[in-house]
C-alpha cells in the first residue's frame, strides 16, 4: 500500500491511514489539532503523537470552555509533567488561544464555519506529486495565520496553520500516489 513518504513508523503510518487529511467539522477537534500544531512547533510531529494522550487529559479532553477556565496555577503545574512538552510560552498560550476559539465560536456559529469560510467550504485539493511539491505556507495559511493573531492567539504562525489546514482536510496534500489520495477527496 503506498502512502505519504513521511508516514514512516506505525505511529506516523496510524495517524495517516486513519486521520490526516480528513476533512474535520467537529470544534473539539479543530481546537484539538490547533493545540497539538502549536506545540510542536520546533518539534517532530511523531513527538507531539507521542504525548497525544497526555494532552488530552492535561488539556480537559480539548475541551476549550475547561480550558480557558485553567488557572495560573493549573498552568504552571502542568509544566512539571513529563507527558507534555514544558515550554512555558506553549502551555500558556492554550489558554489564551482557548478563550480566542470560544470568541470566534460565537461571533460565526462555531468554529468549523470560521475555519472553512476561508477556502469557501471545499477543500483544496493540492494534487502533489512529490513531497518536495508541498509547501510550508500558502497564501491562504498566511491569511488565515494573520486574522488568528489579529484574534490574539499564539503558536499559529503561517506554516504551523498550513501544517493544520493539512491535518483537518481544508488542504488535500495526500501524494496523488497514496492510497488516502482519492479516499479523502470523497470524503468533500
Amino acid at each position: 500500500m503506498k502512502r505519504c513518504d513521511w508516514a514512516n513508523s506505525n505511529l506516523l503510518e496510524h495517524y495517516h491511514d486513519e486521520e490526516w487529511g480528513a476533512p474535520v467539522h467537529d470544534d473539539r477537534k479543530h481546537f484539538e489539532m490547533l493545540i497539538l500544531e502549536g506545540a510542536q512547533a520546533g518539534l517532530s510531529w511523531e513527538t507531539v503523537l507521542r504525548k497525544r494522550e497526555a494532552y488530552r487529559e492535561v488539556f480537559k479532553g480539548f475541551d476549550p470552555e475547561k480550558v480557558a477556565r485553567m488557572t495560573d496555577g493549573e498552568l504552571e503545574e502542568q509544566l512539571k509533567n513529563p507527558g507534555i512538552i514544558r515550554n512555558r510560552l506553549k502551555v500558556f498560550a492554550m489558554r489564551k488561544n482557548a478563550i480566542v476559539f470560544l470568541n470566534i465560536q460565537k461571533e460565526f456559529g462555531s468554529f468549523d464555519a470560521y475555519i472553512w469560510q476561508w477556502v469557501n467550504g471545499k477543500s483544496i485539493n493540492g494534487k502533489r506529486k512529490t513531497i518536495k511539491d508541498v509547501p510550508a505556507r500558502t497564501a491562504e495559511s498566511d491569511a488565515l495565520s494573520n486574522d488568528l493573531k489579529k484574534r490574539g492567539m499564539s503558536f499559529v504562525g503561517s506554516t504551523i496553520i498550513y501544517a493544520y489546514m493539512q491535518a483537518v482536510g481544508i488542504m488535500n496534500d495526500h501524494l496523488v500516489s497514496c492510497f488516502r489520495y482519492s479516499e479523502v477527496e470523497k470524503l468533500q
